[in-house]
């Protein structure tokens, strides 16, 4: 053994001598690190094949489908209108009855410039878009797997159903009583008139679709903007809950983990004959 030679048993004048191609039936040799991959497989070191790789990196969502996304809709708005049954209580019961007098043409106001009408007005207005802020945070929870444009028509159709039946409810609390003190009561009685808007209203588009006005499109603008922000700061792109990057596997699922390499021998194991 010399510098120039450090195997012995092999001499100084043989030329190297290429590597024999590997079959496909040929068994690597022991030692090998590409020893226990298949060709579609990947070894440490070695990039998988572009054809049998398939990261498992993929957010499942449902597919959209318009029959299930018009469902969906339509039972928020439903639930919605029906959630403006108790708005018209609360506002009837917070806004305060206007004072009248009885007079030979009908009721006039007692005072020359009453304040009670235009607290209504203030009262629904700040009822109306407290409830479309709540509406778009419940729905932007609720319809997690809907986010996006399915949920903000749902959370503006919603509140424009909501607020028209608000307005009735609220209005018709004692106007039964009004009515009839209006038509009996004789000339010089006070008595009060319930609260009703004067800022806002309904009108008939072609005498059958009902365009509300004013301040009963307070609910749907509150929501509106409460969902865009909600939208524009969340931190999924897809608007969707999607998994943390340490639930990902990298390794496709179809593929095998790579075989660990071989461990050194150790020191004072003999060294095999070469040759």
């Amino acid at each position: 053994m010399s510098p120039d030679n450090p195997d012995r048993e092999r001499p100084v004048d043989e030329p190297d001598q290429p590597a024999p191609p590997r079959t496909p039936d040929a068994k690597p040799a022991e030692g090998d690190p590409s020893a226990g991959t298949a060709p579609g497989e990947f070894g440490p070191g070695q990039p998988p094949a572009s054809a049998a790789y398939q990261s498992s990196l993929e957010l499942r969502f449902d597919e959209p489908r318009p029959l299930r996304a018009l469902a969906t809709v339509l039972g928020a708005v439903l639930a919605l209108a029906a959630l403006g049954v108790p708005l018209g209580l609360l506002w009837a019961a917070l806004a305060p009855d206007t004072p009248v007098l009885k007079t030979a043409e009908g009721a006039i106001y007692a005072e020359p410039q009453p304040e009670q009408p235009i607290a209504a007005d203030g009262w629904f207005s700040l009822l109306g878009l407290a409830f479309g802020l709540l509406v778009a945070l419940t729905l932007w929870f609720v319809l997690r797997r809907r986010r996006g444009p399915v949920g903000l028509l749902a959370a503006v159709l919603g509140t424009l159903a909501a607020a028209p039946v608000a307005w009735q409810v609220g209005r018709r609390i004692g106007l039964g009583t009004f009515d009839r003190l209006l038509a009996t009561a004789p000339a010089g009685q006070a008595f009060s008139k319930p609260a009703d808007l004067r800022a806002g209203g309904v009108d008939w588009l072609l005498g059958v679709l009902p365009v509300p006005h004013g301040n009963l499109l307070l609910p749907a603008f509150g929501a509106a903007v409460m969902y865009t922000l909600l939208a524009g700061w969340s931190r999924w792109p897809g608007l969707r809950p999607e998994p943390e990057p340490g639930d990902f596997s990298w390794v496709s699922a179809g593929t095998p983990a790579p075989t660990a390499a071989p461990e050194p021998p150790a020191p004072d194991a003999a060294e095999p004959p070469r040759g």
